[in-house]
């Protein structure tokens, strides 16, 4: 059997992934080799704000699938556009990491301890806001680079704290790393992180088997996130948070959509049952309320001002 092709960017992190999703369809019996590239993500080191186009860390990764160099895509979902590119399938998206955002120093601190005007870098918009919805004093400053880099700027004293996903962290084994998660009522997490997702050429046949790594719960919550993302158009770089959750008989999704200084916040939680529907269907419908509302509130303006 040839073994398939699993394009992943070179970041530590990136691999990581995708010898994990190597890994699992290894115990399927599903053979793979890696095809390691380089995104644009990964050498354009300006700052990721508002006015840079969506895909920065996926585009290359896809092309691998397009032009055939590849077979499979491992993709963080949280960098994932929307927009499905019509040639290609989302074929999985396996059971999600950790949704908790992390703050990281020297030393454990919490986000109440960091002294006034302390300098905080993290490369997302989403939690650039909320922290100084929390924190107006502080100096959030952009950061770029894999994880091992910004640890290193943090070691030679460019920031006073920096923001990584936890999931990240747990998966690198970093574990000693001194931080401090934020509960999820202080920092919402973006629409798919801590989840992987997993895409194919549409109707390419000799990697269906992909899709035994699916794990629907997931699927259901991101797909309410990433819906309620499209629908408010704020692609992936947007001061945007959202998070799904199926729990027993009923899901629910939480968002919030804020000013790019945190002064403005816009708040919405839905809850529907899941008993007389699929759960991809009550995921779009709660997508559907949570952006409605959200929209009516004003989101529009906070979003385009954050561009």
């Amino acid at each position: 059997m040839t073994p398939l092709r699993i394009a992943t960017r070179k970041s530590p992190l990136a691999l990581w992934q995708a010898e994990y999703v190597a890994e699992c369809l290894g115990k399927a019996g599903i053979a793979t080799v890696l095809v390691p590239l380089v995104s644009s993500g990964d050498t354009d080191m300006r700052p990721i704000d508002g006015t840079r186009q969506v895909g920065l860390f996926t585009k290359r990764i896809q092309l691998a699938l397009l032009d055939n160099e590849a077979d499979i895509a491992v993709h963080s979902l949280k960098d994932l556009p929307t927009e499905q590119n019509a040639s290609l399938s989302l074929a999985a998206i396996p059971a999600r990491e950790t949704v908790l955002d992390s703050l990281v120093a020297k030393t454990s601190v919490k986000l109440d301890e960091l002294p006034p005007n302390a300098c905080v870098g993290t490369g997302s918009q989403r939690r650039a806001a909320q922290l100084r919805n929390r924190r107006p004093d502080l100096n959030v400053m952009p950061i770029r680079g894999n994880v091992q880099t910004r640890l290193g700027k943090l070691e030679e004293g460019e920031f006073d704290a920096i923001m990584l996903a936890e999931a990240g962290i747990l998966r690198l084994e970093m574990h000693d790393l001194p931080r401090t998660q934020f509960p999820i009522d202080e920092m919402l997490p973006a629409p798919g992180q801590g989840a992987l997702g997993i895409e194919i050429r549409k109707d390419d046949t000799a990697c269906e088997g992909v899709r035994i790594l699916d794990h629907l719960p997931t699927r259901a919550a991101v797909t309410a996130e990433r819906k309620l993302l499209a629908s408010l158009h704020g692609g992936c770089l947007a001061p945007i948070a959202a998070l799904g959750r199926v729990t027993g008989e009923t899901m629910q999704l939480k968002a919030t959509v804020l000013s790019q200084d945190g002064t403005q916040r816009l708040d919405e939680a839905h809850e529907l049952p899941t008993d007389s529907h699929s759960l991809l269907e009550v995921a779009a419908q709660l997508a559907e309320l949570a952006a409605t509302s959200l929209l009516e509130r004003g989101a529009t303006e906070l979003i385009n001002a954050a561009r």
